[in-house]
């Protein structure tokens, strides 16, 4: 099809063609991020299509249509070199209309991501889905295959356990950003490797002063929790010592007694509206740069760190996972950062110093 069929690459054509789609996953997605990431990717779908076939998307969207889509993204290793599918003109297109962040091939995750969602796209209007479809599964898994000869692997943000966490804190000074910032770095590893989102999101109408050193905070909503809480978990989340210090002392000097808990900061004096999740994984990787750390730091770090330090400690599984809200063991498990192998007390069986069999 001629490139010249998509002179404007406008996020208004997803409206015009998968609008339908569109309301019904964003009234089921409970989580913003998670809405945020469905509209992107039924927006790149739309241009992307639009650009491929000349003519706005319609569902159900054709087999080949997304056997097309997964060899014009997906890179692959042919004798000249690595290649892929998506002609030049169009990539620029995609790029300068902001659909692409960069020129060239997608990661294989990206590319699964959104196949899935234009797979629950035909799911929820009950349309013929090419996602499900053999020849659209055998070459996605045969992708992974070929992705994981060449040493490729899904890559994972540094993990902040308590070291990197004192270093972090050791940036914080008495002001009233270096307050909050303690505060809220505190906040979210000590009530159990909080997402960013789940920061951003805490209320003061949830939390509560329990004792000395000591708060609670009800964690009302959250990723796991789109369905309902879980019966076999507590929505409080203990917040206990150093910690529960930090936030007591930037509750006094914000002054702050209702609304969002952590919020920005007006001229290192005033305090205004909530923080994103967005501001929050830029505490983080400010905070990280400060203290001298090396790594790819976000958000996220607090929580596989969290999990990480829980897992250095000898701190039972249930126990963390009570506190992560975690469902499945294997998600807990893959947090385990490569960092720490060395703290694993199984790899020091041959040491003097190792564990001791009960007979020792």
């Amino acid at each position: 099809m001629p490139l010249s069929s998509i002179p404007d690459l406008l996020p208004d054509q997803l409206a015009a063609s998968a609008q339908d789609a569109v309301r019904e996953i964003l009234e089921e997605a409970a989580s913003a991020n998670t809405t945020r990431s469905y509209a992107s990717a039924l927006r790149y779908w739309a241009a992307w299509f639009q650009g491929r076939y000349g003519r706005p998307i319609e569902l159900p969207v054709p087999e080949v249509a997304a056997v097309q889509f997964i060899v014009d993204h997906v890179a692959r290793r042919s004798a000249s070199g690595m290649k892929f599918e998506l002609p030049p003109e169009l990539d620029r297109q995609l790029v300068a209309a902001r659909f692409k962040q960069k020129p060239g091939a997608l990661k294989l995750s990206t590319v699964v991501h959104r196949i899935a969602v234009l797979s629950k796209a035909h799911q929820l209007r009950k349309a013929d889905n090419p996602c499900e479809q053999p020849a659209v599964r055998h070459l996605l898994a045969r992708a992974r295959r070929a992705a994981n000869k060449r040493g490729e692997r899904p890559t994972k943000k540094t993990a902040i356990t308590k070291r990197e966490l004192d270093a972090l804190i050791a940036t914080c000074d008495g002001s009233l950003e270096g307050l909050r910032d303690r505060a809220l770095l505190y906040f979210a590893f000590a009530s159990g490797g909080r997402r960013r989102s789940e920061v951003a999101a805490a209320e003061f109408s949830a939390l509560r002063k329990v004792g000395e050193r000591q708060y609670v905070y009800r964690l009302e909503y959250s990723k796991t929790q789109q369905a309902g809480p879980k019966a076999n978990s507590t929505p409080d989340k203990p917040i206990l010592g150093v910690a529960a210090d930090a936030l007591e002392a930037w509750i006094a000097a914000s002054g702050l007694t209702e609304g969002p808990i952590f919020r920005r900061i007006w001229n290192g004096t005033g305090v205004g509206p909530a923080l994103s999740p967005a501001a929050i994984a830029d505490i983080v990787q400010r905070r990280a740069v400060r203290a001298g750390l090396e790594g790819d730091f976000a958000g996220h770090s607090l929580r596989s760190g969290f999990i990480t330090e829980g897992g250095r400690q000898g701190v039972a599984l249930p126990a963390i996972m009570a506190m992560t809200e975690h469902r499945s063991v294997a998600s807990v498990i893959g947090y385990f950062q490569a960092g720490g192998v060395q703290d694993n007390p199984a790899a020091r069986l041959l040491d003097d110093e190792g564990p001791k069999t009960p007979a020792d």
